[in-house]
C-alpha cells in the first residue's frame, strides 16, 4: 500500500526544509544579524565560528607552578637548576671559572641554569658537602628562583646526596652524574652506548636507595613462626647483585668489540700504516680540525662532547705518505674515572699512536688548565712516550698575547684555525717531519711483472725517485724491513 500526501502538507514542508537550510547558512558565517525566526530557540552566550573552534582553558587543572594560560605559546619545560661549588684553593677567578664550565655542561645536557654560588671552604663538608648553614641559605636560593635540581660542583657521596637532598627539598646531582648524562645522550655507536651504560652502572651501585617496605624483605628468623622466612636478602641487595651481573655482561661485550678495534689495528700495522691520534679538551675544535685535514665531515658543534664516538680517516701527508687520523673522545677537568675505564679501549687509540696532535682552545680564558687535565688523562692510558704537537686552535680569536704565551712555553706547539684554515700547511709539514719514517733505504730495477712492489712502496714507504726503462722501474726508496727484503733481489747489488 502506497501512501499519498497533500499538497498541502507538501508545501509545510518545503517551507520547514527552507527555514533549516536559512539556520544552517547562518551557522556557517561568522558575523550575522541576530533574528528571531533564526536565533530565538539558541539559549546561553553566541560566539563567533573562530571562538567556537578554539581550545579553552578549564581553571584549576593546571600543575606548573606558574599559570599557563595561552596554549599555543606553551614550550618544552626545561630542568631549572641551581649550580654550587666549593672552593677549597687557588684564586677566585679559578673557581668562577670551574663553575661556568660546570654551567656549559648543564646547558649541553639540557638544563636551564637559574643561578650559581661558591662557597669558601678548606674541605668540602663530609655531611652536605657546603655546610648545614650554607645548605639552608641554598634551600631559600632553591625556594626563590624555583629550581628543582641542585648541581654540584664536584663528586659527592651518597651520604653527602641524601643529607644535602634532605635539606634542599630537591633533586641534587653532582658533576659526575651530569657528565654520565651527557655522554648518554650522544653516544651513538653500539661501543659507545655501551661503554657509557658501564661507566653509569658503576656509578649507580653505590648510590641505590629507596623508601618504605618495599627495601625490607628479609624476615624473621628461624624461631619467627610459620611464613615469616624470607628470600634472604632485601630488594636492594638484589638490585646490586642484578646490576653487577649487568656489568660483568657489559664488559664481555665491550672487551668482543675491544677484539675487533684490535683487528683493525694490526691491519694498520701490518701495512707499516703510521697513525695519528687527535686528543684534546672537550670543546677545543678536535672535530672540525679532523673535517679540516681529512674532510671527514664529523658532526661539529658549540657544545661540550658534541661527538663521543672515534672517527678514522686515511690522510696523506704533502711528501705522499698516507697515514690514518683518529678523531677520540674529548677530555675535562675531574674526567669521571668510571669514563676513563669504561672508554679505555677506545682510548687506547691514543697510546698506540706514533703521534699526538693536542689540541687546545687558544679562546679559553685558561688554556694551560685544558692541557693540564689532557696530559693527566694521557698519563692514565699509558701515552706518555709518544710523541706530541700542540696545536693551538681558533687562533683568530684567541688574544695574540695568549698565542705568544703558549707558543713560547710549549716546545712543540703550532697556532693554527681550522675554521679559517690559518697555519694548516704548516700543520701537515709538521706532521710529516714527525711521523716515523721506514729504516731501509733501497734502489732496485723491479720488473714490471711485479708492479705490486712498487705500489707498495708508495703505500707504505717513502719514495725518493723513480724512473721507467724498457727492464723495469729502477725505484729508489726508504722502507721498512720487511719490504726491503722482498726488494732485495732486484737490487743491482744483488745481480752482480
Amino acid at each position: 500500500m502506497t501512501s499519498s500526501s497533500s499538497p498541502s502538507q507538501d508545501t509545510k514542508r518545503l517551507a520547514h526544509a527552507y527555514a533549516e537550510g536559512l539556520r544552517a547558512d547562518a551557522l556557517m558565517e561568522e558575523d550575522v544579524a541576530w533574528s528571531h525566526e533564526i536565533d530565538g530557540e539558541r539559549d546561553g552566550d553566541q560566539f563567533d565560528r573562530s571562538e567556537r573552534a578554539a581550545l579553552r582553558r578549564i581553571a584549576g587543572l593546571s600543575t606548573e607552578l606558574e599559570d599557563v594560560t595561552e596554549v599555543e605559546y606553551r614550550q618544552l619545560r626545561l630542568e631549572r637548576v641551581v649550580l654550587v661549588g666549593v672552593w677549597t684553593s687557588g684564586t677566585v677567578q679559578d673557581a668562577e671559572n670551574s663553575l661556568a664550565e660546570l654551567a656549559a655542561l648543564a646547558e649541553t645536557a639540557g638544563a636551564l641554569v637559574l643561578d650559581g654560588v661558591i662557597q669558601r671552604r678548606d674541605t668540602p663538608d663530609a655531611a652536605t658537602y657546603i655546610g648545614s648553614g650554607k645548605a639552608n641559605e641554598l634551600r631559600d636560593i632553591v625556594l626563590e628562583t624555583g629550581a628543582d635540581t641542585v648541581i654540584c660542583d664536584g663528586e659527592l657521596s651518597p651520604a653527602q646526596l641524601i643529607h644535602l637532598e634532605d635539606v634542599v627539598k630537591v633533586k641534587v646531582i653532582d658533576r659526575t652524574a651530569l657528565i654520565l648524562d651527557i655522554f648518554a645522550q650522544h653516544a651513538k655507536s653500539r661501543e659507545g652506548k655501551a661503554q657509557v651504560a658501564l661507566a653509569q652502572m658503576q656509578y649507580m651501585l653505590p648510590r641505590l636507595r629507596g623508601w618504605g617496605q618495599s627495601l625490607s624483605r628479609q624476615m624473621g628468623g628461624g624461631s619467627g613462626g610459620l611464613a615469616t622466612r624470607g628470600p634472604g636478602e632485601t630488594k636492594i641487595e638484589t638490585d646490586r647483585r642484578r646490576i653487577r651481573e649487568k656489568m660483568a655482561k657489559m664488559r664481555r661485550e665491550i672487551a668482543e668489540m675491544k677484539t675487533g678495534r684490535e683487528i683493525k689495528r694490526q691491519e694498520r700495522r701490518r701495512h707499516k700504516v703510521p697513525s695519528v691520534a687527535i686528543a684534546g679538551y672537550t670543546n677545543a675544535g678536535k672535530s672540525s680540525l679532523l673535517n679540516r685535514l681529512t674532510g671527514a665531515g664529523v658532526l661539529v658543534e658549540n657544545a661540550l662532547f658534541a661527538t663521543l664516538d672515534p672517527t678514522v680517516r686515511r690522510a696523506q701527508t704533502p711528501s705522499g705518505r698516507l697515514y690514518t687520523l683518529a678523531d677520540t673522545v674529548g677530555f675535562v677537568r675531574h674526567l669521571p674515572h668510571h669514563l676513563v675505564e669504561a672508554f679505555r679501549s677506545t682510548m687506547e687509540e691514543v697510546g698506540d699512536s706514533d703521534l699526538i696532535l693536542h689540541v687546545v682552545d687558544g679562546s679559553h680564558p685558561n688554556p694551560e688548565e685544558q692541557l693540564a687535565a689532557v696530559r693527566e688523562v694521557i698519563t692514565d692510558v699509558g701515552a706518555t712516550d709518544v710523541p706530541e704537537i700542540v696545536v693551538i686552535n681558533k687562533a683568530d680569536a684567541a688574544d695574540p698575547l695568549v698565542l705568544q704565551r703558549l707558543l713560547r712555553i710549549e716546545k712543540r706547539a703550532i697556532a693554527v684555525s681550522a675554521r679559517t684554515g690559518q697555519g694548516i700547511e704548516e700543520l701537515l709539514a709538521l706532521i710529516d717531519d714527525d711521523l716515523p719514517r721506514p729504516s731501509v733505504e733501497i734502489e732496485a730495477l723491479v720488473p714490471y711483472t711485479h708492479g705490486r712492489l712498487v705500489a707498495r712502496a708508495h703505500s707504505e714507504g717513502e719514495v725518493i725517485s723513480e724512473e721507467h726503462t724498457p727492464e723495469g722501474t729502477v725505484l729508489k726508496a726508504r722502507v721498512h724491513e720487511e719490504l726491503a727484503a722482498e726488494l732485495a733481489p732486484y737490487a743491482p747489488a744483488s745481480a752482480l
